[in-house]
């Protein structure tokens, strides 16, 4: 069976006071996962963060304040036999105007309570699970 295609991207975490962290479904597809997406040749992890929130609900983030929380890799969620590395970031709270680009829905969810099944596997198996035990936004 041949290795899995590797699809990098950076993605990141915005809250709400409360500590909801916002997710975002792509047109088309039924899965949730955070803001972000593929890198544009010569951008750092960083910049693709901070350039796909703005595209994708007009976040205006500051670079200089993320705060990288690591590069995680599990299956893509929807690309079949692909899997995803993504470095994900958090920015403190920023105002999110509304879902643009290619994202049909946002949706707010606390990293603490009960799941919701449509997650994306990177968000649901690596990143929720850190955040689940972070009680005040950044």
């Amino acid at each position: 069976m041949p290795a899995p295609t590797v699809i990098r991207v950076s993605a990141v975490v915005l809250r709400r006071p409360s500590g909801e962290v916002l997710t975002v479904r792509k047109r088309g597809t039924h899965r949730f996962m955070l803001p972000g997406g593929k890198p544009e040749p010569g951008e750092t992890a960083a910049q693709t963060a901070v350039r796909e929130a703005y595209e994708e609900v007009g976040a205006v983030l500051d670079e200089a304040r993320l705060r990288e929380l690591g590069t995680f890799r599990a299956a893509a969620a929807n690309e079949a036999g692909h899997e995803v590395v993504g470095t994900v970031f958090e920015h403190p709270a920023v105002t999110v105007v509304a879902a643009a680009a290619e994202i049909e829905e946002l949706r707010w969810l606390d990293p603490a309570a009960d799941l919701p099944d449509d997650l994306a596997p990177l968000l649901e198996l690596r990143v929720l699970p850190l955040l689940a035990g972070t009680t005040a936004p950044v």
